[in-house]
């Protein structure tokens, strides 16, 4: 058994910088590389691209990062996880395999099959399955669905011998806590270990999101053009420190990883992963020496029987147009022209018997438009409008998309032309996503031509007397005379989870912590954040975590439909966090004057 794991992860998302791998590769002194690229868009968008082409459906980013790193690689043992696949694994490993025989490589490459549901998808919407979040019924049709695995089909494939592991939809710490189940041998009812090493690979899926990037603090980090991305260092015992390679920019400190800690978590108490549900209330982060945070006290619980599963339907169409409009009065003209737009569209939909826009969202780029209630700037002398509208015809948008440039000529003075050029018209993409039973997948192993199954461990019970309880949060002594803005009390960062979105908001100090929470009630939140909350069906809870001094938030319906589906300029909610941050926080004078 090895003295401790080291693993570091070249990327957050399909897009994401091509020079995280090799900066690993040469300074990081690596057992294991991951990479992360899923996103539910992103499984719908490769699943586009396979309609057109059989071969297509995969990261391609993947091969042609790590193609010139396979010499390396082989030679130093580094082993490589990923979910590149996408919703064609097979001709990811493929493509691989090419250019390994190309370099005269011989790397072992393996494949995890079993989340791709798409030839059930009839069968699943006949069982009267409803969205888990929105009770509504499956569409009849989709264009993507996917089971999130776990870990067991990648520790089966390191098993076999794997040098590479290629996947479909698997959950992102997966990739992280698969290589040390396998290298520690730990069993799969090691819960507060397995916990762990979902923690370790949730600090780290998200790249230089744990380095210091989207950081509060973002003056404080030094050397973006290098950042560093995120390694774990892991003991046997589950305990990991997070660093990074030597010589590279960024920042690792308990809050630059704290906020990736609570970054999309929900219920810190109860994060559900195929695996293990997680506990990350007690967890601590420590300090270690520059650019180090040892990490301890996740605690882990049975997982249930049942997989979630992400899939993505057509729902119509899309388009968003922007343009620039300058000069005396610019917001007022900009409102003019987007009603003006709007309407007279409109008109001409009724005249050829179209529908109307099923959805508009016009918003004022410069003018503040997206903290709603919470804007300052009153006017500007330049502002981009913004028009984004849904629509069940294709046809109705291609005319909406001619007819803007109208607006140039015929409308408010200072119409500078369109950003971009003329708008194009795009499918639309509605996330559904739904529990089954694990016995709808069959997971198997592909490898140098042969077909292995891989049962999934046997299930515990989960016991609820097992549960953990919430903690009570700490009441405030003395008498608030003053007020100072969050932001000087905490650092916080926001993420979407479909529909919904998360803040995560963590003190700077413990003592500050009681303040803010007597402050940061979730019905102030649902009044400073009413602006994005759905009027109906928006809500907001709130969780305490007494091991790293702060609150997590989630804000449900908050984002217009959320990802693809939604037409707002922010439709992930990266930056509500940097809204609640404005709000003031009431304190005693002798906190306020230490913040002076």
């Amino acid at each position: 058994m090895p003295g401790t794991i080291r693993i570091g992860c070249a990327s957050a998302f399909w897009g994401d910088t091509c020079s995280a791998a090799a900066q690993l590769v040469e300074g990081g002194a690596l057992d294991y590389l991951v990479f992360d690229y899923l996103a539910e868009v992103t499984m719908s968008i490769l699943a586009g691209a396979r309609l057109k082409d059989p071969q297509a459906g995969y990261a391609t980013d993947f091969i042609e990062v790590l193609t010139p790193l396979l010499p390396r690689l082989h030679a130093e043992r580094i082993r490589v996880i990923s979910n590149a696949g996408g919703v064609n694994p097979q001709a990811c490993a493929a493509a691989l395999q090419a250019a390994c025989d190309q370099a005269g490589v011989p790397l072992k490459i393996a494949v995890l099959l079993g989340d791709d549901l798409q030839g059930q998808w009839d069968r699943l919407a006949g069982q009267g399955l409803r969205e888990m979040f929105s009770g509504e019924p499956l569409p009849p049709a989709c264009v993507s669905s996917n089971a999130y695995l776990g870990a067991p089909g990648i520790v089966e494939a390191l098993r076999l011998g794997a040098d590479i592991v290629i996947t479909g939809r698997v959950v992102d710490s997966a990739v992280v806590s698969a290589p040390l189940v396998h290298e520690f041998g730990w069993a799969w009812d090691d819960y507060d270990k397995l916990a762990q090493a979902a923690l370790a690979g949730h600090l780290i899926e998200c790249g230089a999101q744990s380095t210091g990037g989207n950081f509060t603090d973002w003056r404080e980090v030094p050397d973006y053009e290098h950042i560093g991305f995120p390694i774990v260092d892991v003991s046997a015992d589950g305990q990991f420190i997070v660093t990074k390679a030597p010589g590279t920019g960024g920042l690792i400190t308990p809050l630059t990883v704290g906020e990736q800690l609570l970054y999309e978590i929900g219920d810190p108490q109860g994060y559900l992963l195929p695996d293990v549900i997680c506990d990350f209330s007690q967890v601590r982060l420590i300090q270690q020496g520059k650019h180090a945070v040892r990490v301890h006290g996740a605690r882990g619980l049975p997982p249930s029987d049942q997989y979630k599963v992400c899939a993505t339907g057509l729902d119509g169409y899309r388009c968003t147009a922007t343009c620039l409009i300058a000069g005396i009065d610019a917001v007022a003209k900009a409102e003019r022209v987007g009603q003006a737009i709007i309407a007279r569209t409109s008109q001409m939909f009724s005249q050829r018997g179209w529908a109307p826009y099923r959805e508009v969202n016009v918003e004022l780029l410069g003018s503040e438009a997206t903290y709603g209630q919470h804007r300052r700037r009153q006017d500007t002398r330049e502002v981009v409008l913004k028009l984004a509208v849904r629509h069940p015809d294709r046809q109705a948008l291609v005319l909406f998309s001619r007819e803007i440039a109208q607006a140039a000529t015929g409308m408010a003075p200072g119409l500078t032309g369109m950003v971009g050029g003329r708008p194009t018209v795009s499918p639309l993409i509605r996330l559904f996503s739904f529990l089954i039973d694990k016995a709808h997948c069959t997971l198997a192993i592909e490898c140098q031509g042969q077909r292995h199954p891989c049962p999934l461990p046997p299930l515990d019970t989960l016991q609820t007397d097992d549960l953990p309880l919430a903690a009570d949060v700490p009441k405030p002594q003395g008498r608030a005379d003053a007020s100072v803005p969050l932001v000087k009390l905490a650092v916080a960062r926001s993420g979407d989870k479909g529909n919904h979105v998360n803040i995560g908001v963590i003190a700077r100090a413990p003592e500050y912590l009681p303040w803010i929470a007597e402050a940061l009630t979730p019905e102030v939140v649902v009044d400073w954040m009413s602006h994005v909350l759905d009027p109906l069906l928006g809500r907001v809870e709130r969780w305490y975590l007494p091991g790293t001094h702060s609150l997590n938030f989630l804000l449900e319906n908050a984002l217009g439909g959320g990802g693809a589906a939604s037409l707002r300029g922010d439709p992930q909610g990266k930056a509500l966090a940097q809204q609640l941050l404005d709000i003031q926080i009431p304190v005693p004078q002798s906190i306020a004057d230490q913040l002076d």
